[in-house]
């Protein structure tokens, strides 16, 4: 095992709760599950599209990768049945399981894992990890066997291998699994009502049918958290990863729940358009960071359920180092910089805000504390597919914006000079460089610190905190991860008691 190195309260409310049947008991609903998402996916392909929400449905369910990262952070073989690394830890030799199909009765082999891999990196390529893939050259030996060439050394590599981005995807139906996945997983898809659920059946044609003991598994989109929390006290729903901190509470004392707070490796930042007058100016994003107290933010948008962090990087990761004091609350100088910056207040800027709970109520805690540095922010609320298209993956045009990004290891995204908050810099950009080629492990941990305190140096974002998700579950429900390294819903691991 190769170790990833780490890793509405109401009295009415409380009412109800005291009053119903354990549900999941008295239905006797053993061989299914509702599970709530607090967004919907734009699609189900999580090569094409970067939402977290897609793997949260389909990886290590209807996708599989190469590699499987565990809830403790390690890693294990899933579809390779094992692995070789070569002594310039450049070449990776994977021995594949035999046998293996996909859903349409295409066969799974090495020849496959070239096309998912040739393709991830491709010209066309919308994979947000295209430069991983860009990176690999894929050499089919036999059907059993594949060898993978880095250019660069990546000792993370299986760890990579095991995220949503390197699921290894059909020929065939590559082109339509945004709507109808096509997998290797024990699950595979049975309707999609869109708005407002999802359904996956078990796959009798999988390998090892056995491992999935739950045979209908049902996801219901519900954004709202007063919403979310009457879904599970009207047992309308069974378990809720993720769910909206504020609802927690008043799960904590019920008996019929169970509550499940675990670490991630998630970055809540204030995003900042650092190709944006006056914002591409460091001293405007300076100040920006000077006025945000992240322990307010943290209660106001996770009600304290949140480690602060300085940089793109977050406490438990290797090579972590803190650089809270880097740009610590400080009211008076975020004044000054503004003045030295030559920017005359009120300035005018406009904040897109996503679904999420956290993002919407950490809103309203910027709003507030720029306000008191001459900034009025105006905010503009909007779904989940226009932040994709337009914040995110379109024309950039926004100011600030609130976001988490559950990727595990993505401060190579700050070398990307496209990536939607426009920072640029040739000194980090030569720095990730020599992270990614140095194989001295002490080495590079030295240059992650360096790099986490080169972006907080640049403030290249308003970096808040680690955010804790909370699950909510049924007593009955087993299987649930604690910790979330990555964003899935491991559905093979899933039973009721």
């Amino acid at each position: 095992m190769l170790n990833r190195r780490t890793v509405l309260t109401s009295s009415a409310a409380a009412a109800l709760a005291s009053t119903l049947p354990t549900l999941a008991l008295s239905q006797g609903r053993k061989d299914s599950i509702v599970i709530g998402m607090a967004l919907e996916p734009p699609g189900l392909d999580p090569t094409v599209g970067a939402a977290a929400a897609i793997a949260e449905i389909v990886q290590y369910n209807v996708l599989e990768t190469l590699t499987k990262i565990n809830a403790d952070g390690s890693v294990t073989p899933m579809l390779a049945e094992s692995w070789e690394v070569s002594p310039d830890l450049k070449t990776y030799t994977f021995k594949l399981r035999r046998g293996v199909k996909f859903q349409n009765g295409e066969p799974f082999n090495a020849t496959t894992v070239k096309f998912a891999f040739d393709r991830a990196g491709g010209e066309k390529s919308t994979n947000k990890d295209k430069r991983t893939f860009a990176n690999l050259s894929t050499q089919v030996i036999d059907d059993a066997t594949v060898v993978v060439i880095n250019k660069e050394i990546d000792p993370d590599l299986p760890f990579v291998l095991g995220q949503a981005t390197a699921v290894i995807v059909e020929p065939k139906s590559a082109d339509t699994n945004a709507t109808k996945p096509i997998g290797t997983g024990p699950y595979k898809l049975e309707s999609w009502a869109k708005g407002s659920s999802l359904v996956l059946t078990k796959w009798e044609g999988f390998r090892s049918p056995g491992n999935a003991k739950i045979n209908k598994v049902t996801f219901r989109f519900i954004a709202d958290t007063a919403a979310q929390a009457a879904s599970l006290l009207a047992g309308d729903v069974d378990a809720f990863p993720r769910a909206g901190t504020r609802i927690v509470p008043q799960f904590k004392s019920n008996p019929q729940f169970q509550v499940i707070l675990g670490g991630s490796r998630a970055k809540t930042i204030v995003a900042i358009n650092n190709k944006k007058k006056p914002l591409d100016d460091v001293r405007v994003r300076r100040a920006i960071l000077a006025a945000l107290d992240r322990k307010a933010f943290i209660e106001g948008a996770a009600d304290g359920f949140g480690v602060p962090i300085g940089s793109h990087y977050v406490p438990g990761a290797a090579g972590y180092i803190d650089t809270t004091g880097i740009n610590p609350f400080d009211i008076e100088k975020a004044k000054k910089l503004l003045a030295e910056a030559g920017v005359k207040t009120p300035l005018e800027l406009t904040m897109t805000l996503p679904p999420p709970p956290y993002a919407r109520q950490g809103g309203e805690v910027v709003v507030a504390q720029l306000a008191k540095i001459g900034i009025v922010v105006k905010v503009q609320n909007v779904e989940w597919a226009q932040w994709l298209s337009n914040t995110y993956g379109g024309p950039h045009n926004y100011d600030l914006s609130i976001i988490s990004h559950v990727e595990p290891f993505d401060i190579g995204n700050y070398a990307k000079p496209d990536y939607y908050w426009g920072y640029q810099s040739k000194a980090f950009d030569t720095l990730f460089d020599k992270i990614k080629s140095t194989g001295n492990a002490a080495e590079r941990l030295k240059l992650l610190g360096e790099a986490q305190k080169m972006l907080a140096t640049d403030a290249a974002n308003g970096f808040m905190y680690q955010p804790q998700f909370p699950t909510i579950a049924k007593k009955g429900v087993k299987g649930l991860w604690k910790e979330m390294p990555i964003s899935v819903n491991d559905l093979s691991a899933l039973s009721w008691s």
